[in-house]
């Protein structure tokens, strides 16, 4: 029970620093002392301490340390990557026990760093809520299990089911859900829309309504009917645009060639190989239903106006599947939705 409550506390922790770790996972770490924290940390960003390490600098009194356990909620790393090894630092400050939530899946570590702790003949605890910690990293586990990214596909309707009145911008979404939106495009990689939102909308894609980091944007437009002066091709963020035409690096902005064949594979494919881990889908209703219909998503997020009836415009993808879990915001109802086939 002790050690659920500190992996708890290294959950907390790890989720300080939501969006901003890719490539790396999240992970927090704590250091208790006959039953006192004594060192807490988690990992900032990518090439800076990981989180046992900044556990261990927070230590006043280090001569403790080999009294002490350290907790943490991935399995320490055991590769020299642009630090070293924390599995090794680990060994040779010598504590007495390490207790880790979840083992890391990665081809690098996988085992290996809770084998070199064991083998330096300190005792190891796995699998402390294993789940939680799973689901803390659920897009860094995707991403290096089912080379893709981690895929959301979001949209706002009506209560008759469309998202723009008579093919126009339409607001559908209140001031709170807003912020929950900008919220969620700080907490993923990167955002993805089609020719036809950002033609009708024009929208930066950004993380205005909040201070956050702002994802990287994909753009698919197969022809490049796109104007160049467009929000989306300002220099807010790192932008990727699909497209049938040209392959280009212009400042912040990358154009991909892609055939239209198989269009979805390919474009899954290449975010692989361009490290993106994780992916909102806002695009309009034809995009979005491509990647229903390929059953091609983790989860899904609907914002639903019950109070506005529409009646002409845009259909919402036909989507065939209960919420887990649906949250009041003012006049808003937001859908959470997981897709247990992924």
């Amino acid at each position: 029970m002790q050690d659920e409550i500190y992996i708890k506390r290294c959950i907390e922790l790890a989720k300080k620093a939501l969006g901003n770790t890719y490539p790396n996972p999240l992970v927090g770490s704590v250091i208790v002392h006959d039953g006192k924290i004594i060192g807490e940390g988690y990992h900032h960003k990518a090439g800076e301490n990981h989180a046992e390490i900044n556990a261990i600098n927070s230590v006043e009194d280090k001569s403790l340390i080999p009294e002490s356990t350290i907790y943490v909620s991935l399995e320490p790393c055991a590769h020299f990557g642009k630090t070293p090894p924390c599995a090794l630092k680990i060994v040779e400050l010598g504590f007495k026990k390490v207790v880790i939530g979840a083992m890391d899946s990665h081809d690098k570590v996988n085992g290996k760093g809770k084998k070199i702790i064991q083998d330096a003949g300190i005792e190891v605890v796995s699998e402390i809520l294993e789940k939680e910690c799973v689901d803390l990293n659920k897009r860094f586990f995707t991403y290096h299990e089912k080379k893709r990214p981690f895929i959301v596909l979001k949209w706002a309707q009506s209560s008759d089911g469309f998202m723009d009145k008579d093919f126009k911008p339409t607001q559908i979404s209140n001031s709170l859900t807003k912020q929950f939106v900008h919220e969620l495009r700080n907490n993923e990689h990167a955002i993805l829309i089609g020719t036809m939102t950002a033609l009708r909308d024009n929208p930066s894609l950004t993380t205005r309504e909040i201070t956050g980091r702002n994802p990287v944007r994909i753009l698919i437009d197969i022809d490049l009917k796109v104007p160049a002066d467009y929000n989306i091709y300002n220099n807010e963020a790192e932008t990727l645009v699909f497209n049938s035409v040209k392959n280009s690096d212009e400042g912040n902005i990358k154009f991909i060639k892609t055939e239209r064949e198989n269009f979805i594979e390919k474009l899954i494919k290449k975010l692989y190989e361009l490290q993106i881990q994780s992916v909102i889908v806002e695009g309009g209703s034809v995009v979005l239903q491509q990647f229903i219909d390929a059953d091609l998503w983790d989860e899904t997020i609907i914002i639903k106006n019950e109070n506005l009836t529409i009646g002409n415009g845009t259909k919402a993808p036909k989507f065939q599947h209960e919420p887990f879990e649906i949250r009041p915001f003012r006049d808003n109802l937001i859908e959470f939705h997981q897709n247990i086939n992924s």
